[in-house]
């Protein structure tokens, strides 16, 4: 397998930007795809804004900035987004993800490479639909993808060993810290901070304390963000998405139930920082 030379972000929300800045960081030529325009115009102001801040602390120059925007380009139409390594970064959704990457396998070579960054959907699920499941894999970031180091990638039932390696020395060169995964339910990361998130859901619901009160002795105690504030900054509805797949996924077993109260904030549209108004107020 030839090395990954272009990239193509499929999803323009805080995942897939966030990857598409570390892709050109590195130095690969990067498509960013979304069906909204304005989606990908303040995507574009976002990778803007971010190597600006660089180039003012010196962690990087206005030479290596230019360079690293010169990289990337967006795009509308997904059939135009051919690439050596497709990462996929929409809504947690399999039919979805079936659709992207049916769409994408038509226009790709046969051994692109196709690497969902989903939180919680089985790797073997996503690849069952598509004609080449041995070269689909997960590559799953964390947010903020620049910032954060750990990069899970997981391999599904007939995911081709020379994918996951590839994938294994990606992740080095973009400079994170790669971990290979068993294709299990909520990979490591999000079945461990699953409890994180829910005990603390579960303590608010119960009337024992405040979002406010949570995050104030969580941070206290090391984290450098609590609970409340990370899920208003990964998306309130995006984080009640990944708990109800779990409980799917380990057949509903009580200790991963979805909140209550959270099931209510996204109904009421209090996404988080996206919404201006989440467990705080942005507006």
């Amino acid at each position: 397998m030839e090395d990954i030379k272009k990239i193509a972000v499929i999803g323009a929300g805080v995942m897939g930007r966030g990857i598409a800045l570390v892709c050109v960081r590195a130095g690969f030529e990067t498509i960013l795809f979304d069906m909204g325009q304005d989606m990908l115009d303040d995507a574009h102001g976002y990778l803007h804004d971010f190597f600006k801040k660089s180039v003012a602390k010196g962690k990087m120059s206005q030479e290596e900035m230019d360079a690293s925007m010169s990289r990337l380009s967006t795009t509308v139409f997904l059939e135009t987004c051919v690439a050596d390594l497709v990462i996929e970064a929409v809504p947690e959704k399999l039919s979805i993800k079936h659709s992207v990457f049916l769409s994408l396998e038509k226009v790709n070579a046969a051994d692109t490479i196709f690497a969902s960054n989903t939180s919680t959907i089985p790797i073997t699920q996503i690849a069952g639909a598509l004609a080449h499941p041995e070269r689909v894999a997960g590559l799953h970031f964390f947010n903020p993808a620049p910032l954060m180091k750990l990069v899970e990638v997981i391999g599904g039932v007939d995911t081709d060993p020379v994918v996951l390696e590839t994938l294994t020395r990606l992740s080095a060169t973009l400079g994170k810290t790669p971990v290979q995964v068993s294709d299990e339910p909520g990979f490591i990361v999000n079945r461990v901070a699953r409890q994180f998130y829910l005990e603390s859901l579960r303590c608010v619901e119960e009337g024992v304390t405040s979002p406010e009160a949570v995050d104030r002795i969580m941070e206290s105690t090391g984290f450098r963000m609590g609970p409340f504030r990370l899920m208003d900054l990964i998306g309130v509805e995006t984080n009640h998405a990944v708990s109800q797949s779990l409980y799917e996924a380990f057949f509903y077993a009580g200790k991963f139930r979805p909140s209550r109260l959270q099931q209510k904030m996204v109904d009421a549209g209090r996404w988080g920082k996206k919404s201006g108004r989440g467990f705080y107020d942005y507006r």
